[in-house]
């Protein structure tokens, strides 16, 4: 796996083995970025289930000012700091070792990008979903991101989280959400 775009384009990524870990694809990493493109310059990004941190380093190498990265799995914690340290990134991203939800309640601040990428099977969606609708973690004109199979649409609604829209690529699909205005 490869940084796709940005200034740090063309440098290799440590991935992780499992069944659990399903990378974003390059072809939908790049359109989520093409989408996300006036967001991220100087954004602060959140990366949930991050995996090998593809995405999250994506951001980095496309202007976001700070990455924090989330997974519970310390495999892929270790993972994403070597793909750190080979890179050179060192003070725009934290890590953080702990099962979504979990570390939802203990983040401070705002986020301007949420990308939440859990295994397709996984039960958490819901949970972090509402958690997110219901929290100040989103910004004001936050994006939230939430990558899923295809044939399993989120709901509509997430507390103050809605879609504003969807796209499907293959067997997967991106739905963005934003805050309802009040």
């Amino acid at each position: 796996m490869r940084v796709i775009g940005g200034k740090y384009r063309g440098r290799r990524l440590k991935t992780i083995e499992g069944l659990a870990v399903r990378p974003t694809s390059d072809r939908l990493r790049e359109t989520l970025f093409n989408i996300l493109a006036p967001q991220i310059k100087d954004s602060r990004f959140l990366d949930l289930c991050a995996g090998s941190g593809a995405i999250g380093i994506e951001a980095l190498s496309r202007g976001a000012s700070h990455v924090t990265f989330v997974d519970q799995s310390r495999r892929a914690c270790s993972a994403i700091q070597v793909n750190l340290d080979t890179i050179g990134i060192t003070n725009e991203a934290t890590i953080i070792t702990k099962d979504a939800v979990s570390a939802l309640k203990h983040l401070t601040g705002t986020f301007d990008v949420i990308f939440f990428d859990p295994p397709y099977e996984s039960d958490i969606y819901d949970r972090v979903l509402r958690e997110l609708g219901e929290s100040d973690l989103p910004a004001s004109d936050a994006v939230v991101v939430v990558e899923h199979r295809a044939k399993h649409q989120p709901e509509r609604t997430f507390g103050r989280l809605e879609i504003y829209r969807t796209v499907k690529q293959g067997d997967s699909s991106l739905a963005f959400f934003q805050l309802a205005k009040r």
